[in-house]
């Protein structure tokens, strides 16, 4: 395990997003596409695509940006995915 934390924003099957954060990316994609682990928003909305990752330096860090990433609107979360770290 890596004590460098990332903070992802998911798309899943239906065109949601979903947003988090972890210190092993592959293993909470494995888990969140087909593992019993993963979030429960996403298991029924699988399979859930990587859009946009942050790396961050520390847990509480990633948690901090996590909540500043959920607060934005769709469209935001979406620009953010294009490519515009902005916001």
């Amino acid at each position: 395990m890596s004590d460098r934390y990332v903070v992802y924003i998911l798309e899943c099957a239906d065109g949601t997003f979903y947003i988090g954060s972890t210190n092993n990316l592959e293993k909470r994609l494995d888990a969140h596409n087909i593992g019993k682990t993963g979030a429960k928003y996403t298991k029924g909305r699988r399979p859930v695509v990587l859009r946009y990752k942050e790396e961050i330096g520390s847990r509480g860090d990633a948690l901090r940006r996590e909540v500043v990433l959920k607060r934005l609107s769709r469209t935001e979360k979406s620009a953010l995915c294009l490519g515009s770290r902005s916001v």
